[in-house]
């Protein structure tokens, strides 16, 4: 059966490790027969997996090394053990009981590998690294559990309005990347776009990616009201803070329920919600899967929601449903399947600005005229050809998603100005 593309990607910790567990690996090298010193220092490249390219960055070094996965939160996890050998060089890697082995030869300025992990085999092409430049400050807001790493785009205005930004579902971190998507720097361009307009912005990885890795170490932990709760104290920060005119909320696809959700808890001026659904996500879910799975496989997943919807974790859940369904996920989806969008968009007294594009292969432009007809007051704006990543695209599902891992496509030309226009405007 081929791989299951759903919008609401549920897979929260691809390889996510705790602090501790990183502690416990102890870097080794090998025999070094007369290396070539040109292969120590950071290399990046993407491995070429079905699901599109995903980055990773590998610093070699001669007394060890270590293995970044930036859009799965994986940052400088050491290697089990390296091993040169003149222009050949071959890591191994023990992540979370996942065998990991590059092999890879030094031909000219790159180098050309294999990745292998767990009898998978894809090609590895890396360059030496570059550094990129940082256009943010951080700052850090006191959360459940510790401190939670926020980025703040400045902008010379001051005092000026300010936007959270609000990510995604599964791993997605604050620039609107994810091992799942790809990289796209949706969130990045539009956080920068708004700062170069007068209108600072806020963003951040959400518990358990990125900077704040080390704030989820157990996935069943995950909750849709602790992502509200994270939220509601950026917002709280933010309004406390006199650099700021007024507070607004900006949610992505899952961002936007809890973004309505946080904006009930405070006072914020507005909310715009970009490709937010209009349905419960077993609605949305359901309908995804029609046509991925066999009849036997998709009366499952009905069953399995409506236990979850009830309250009841589901003990027996096929291989084939693992990615979405398996147990430490189901307190995530329980606690989703508690909203509907529709409702709590009602129940918001700020000003609401709903964003749909045309070409969005995930959400429905239905969706976007459900929450407008359960919010009158709302306005809607339909954007012309842009997709789910907010970028200019085809509606071919295949080109479509060839834009979700392109980062040099920038954001669609209507969406910035149409954002900015409803901020600043009283």
């Amino acid at each position: 059966m081929k791989k299951l593309l759903v919008v609401c990607f549920i897979a929260l910790l691809l390889v996510a490790c705790t602090q501790k567990e990183k502690e416990t690996h102890v870097d080794k090298t090998e025999e070094v027969n007369d290396m070539n010193e040109q292969l120590i220092g950071k290399w990046a490249g993407d491995i070429e997996i079905p699901n599109g390219p995903l980055a990773i960055i590998v610093d070699l070094q001669k007394n060890g090394g270590s293995f970044s996965v930036p859009a799965q939160g994986l940052s400088n996890y050491p290697f089990k053990s390296v091993k040169y050998d003149g222009n050949q060089v071959s890591v191994s890697i023990n992540l979370n009981g996942s065998a990991i082995k590059i092999d890879g030869a030094l031909k000219g300025q790159q180098i050309e590998a294999t990745f292998n992990q767990n009898g998978g085999k894809f090609t590895l092409l890396l360059k030496p690294y570059e550094e990129q430049p940082v256009s943010y400050e951080t700052i850090t807001v006191p959360v459940n559990n510790g401190d939670l790493t926020v980025a703040l785009q400045k902008t010379s205005k001051k005092p000026s309005p300010v936007v959270l930004i609000l990510a995604g579902s599964g791993p997605t971190d604050k620039d609107g990347n994810s091992a799942i998507a790809g990289e796209n720097n949706s969130l990045k361009m539009l956080a920068e776009g708004l700062a170069n307009e007068g209108v600072a912005t806020v963003r951040y990885d959400k518990r358990g990616i990125g900077d704040n890795l080390s704030l989820l170490t157990k996935e069943e932990d995950v909750s849709i009201n602790q992502y509200v709760d994270d939220a509601v104290q950026v917002i709280n920060t933010l309004l406390a803070d006199k650099a700021y005119s007024s507070v607004h909320i900006i949610g992505h696809s899952e961002g936007s329920l809890i973004g309505m959700l946080a904006a009930h808890k405070t006072s914020v001026e507005s909310f715009v919600s970009i490709a937010g659904a209009g349905r419960p996500i077993d609605e949305i879910l359901e309908e995804q899967l029609a046509g991925q799975l066999t009849p036997a496989l998709m009366k499952e997943t009905t069953n399995i929601l409506s236990s979850l919807k009830k309250g009841l974790l589901v003990e027996n859940v096929s291989p084939e449903l693992q990615t979405l369904f398996r147990p430490s996920v189901q307190p995530y989806m329980m606690s989703w399947l508690k909203y509907n969008p529709i409702s709590e968009l009602q129940k918001l007294n700020s000003r609401v600005l709903i964003i749909q594009g045309t070409t969005d292969i995930q959400v429905k432009g239905t969706d976007a005229e459900a929450l407008k007809n359960g919010k009158k007051d709302a306005e809607l704006l339909s954007v012309e050809g842009m997709n789910h990543v907010l970028k200019t695209a085809p509606a071919d599902r295949e080109d479509n998603l060839a834009t979700y891992a392109n980062p040099a496509l920038p954001l669609h030309q209507d969406l910035l100005p149409a954002i900015h226009r409803f901020i600043v405007s009283d």
